[in-house]
């Protein structure tokens, strides 16, 4: 679900450099197929078009990368898009948190369009959530500073990590947690960015995992951690996480976002 960190002053070279193959990848040496990187390419296409015909400077932009349809999600992965530059030079940037090569490790990337849809994604389908204007604007100004961006970015990363937690910190959990900063410049910790998040209503959604699908997720991979949830949740086999759809259904009802626009 979910790819260098952007800390110090190591953040400037890796932020700008993400096009190794850590990039949400698997890491296996093998080339992408023609017909997959056109398909992507494609995507990357209508969807510049529709963020150019939204007049936003910054969204929510979200991949289907996984089916997830078991769980009764659409996608799996999202990240904030913004526009860089004026008239016929601006560019779409993708700022997103990525998990290494299934490593208990992941990073802040800063991508293309292209880039952040040529990733194996089981759908060719993208889809939007354009931001309030006061929220592009308190976003952008955290989006294009590399120091800022980061400031709430925990590598030790679990695919289900628990929203309510500082231990771990998935993809999406990332992307929430730094709209609260940028919503209230106080939250300048995890924990009180989830306590903002809390105040303002966001659900998380409840995966309903057994024992049995636990460990073996838990032996399988080493992105997987469930010892960050409360034992009364867990043991009764609720595991809470932060996925896209919740995300876009919050930012609907707390006024941050509008309705999600699909692109195909």
């Amino acid at each position: 679900m979910i790819a260098r960190a952007i800390r110090g002053l190591a953040t400037v070279a890796a932020i700008a450099a993400a096009t190794t193959a850590a990039a949400g990848r698997s890491c296996e040496q093998r080339p992408p197929t023609a017909l997959a990187v056109t398909r992507a390419m494609q995507l990357a296409e209508h969807t510049a078009t529709r963020l150019e015909q939204s007049g936003a400077s910054v969204v929510v932009l979200a991949r289907a990368g996984q089916n997830l349809s078991e769980y009764g999600l659409r996608y799996s992965h999202l990240g904030f898009a913004y526009r860089e530059g004026e008239g016929s030079a601006a560019v779409w940037r993708v700022v997103h948190k990525l998990n290494q090569c299934g490593s208990a490790r992941a990073s802040l990337y800063r991508q293309g369009l292209g880039e952040f849809f040529l990733d194996d994604l089981w759908e060719y389908e993208a889809a939007i959530v354009v931001l309030a204007p006061p929220a592009q604007a308190h976003l952008r100004a955290l989006l294009v500073d590399n120091a800022a961006v980061a400031r709430l970015d925990t590598p030790a990363y679990s695919m289900v990590a628990y929203p309510w937690s500082d231990r771990y910190q998935q993809s999406n959990q990332w992307a929430l947690e730094t709209l609260a900063l940028a919503e209230e410049p106080a939250a300048a910790t995890r924990e009180r960015a989830q306590a903002w998040l809390r105040l303002h209503g966001y659900e998380p959604t409840t995966l309903h995992l057994s024992a049995f699908k636990r460990l073996g997720a838990r032996i399988a991979s080493a992105n997987v951690a469930f010892d960050d949830h409360p034992n009364e949740k867990r043991f009764s086999d609720r595991i809470e996480t932060v996925t896209v759809d919740s995300v876009f259904r919050w930012l609907e009802r707390d006024g941050l976002g509008g309705a999600v626009q699909v692109i195909r």
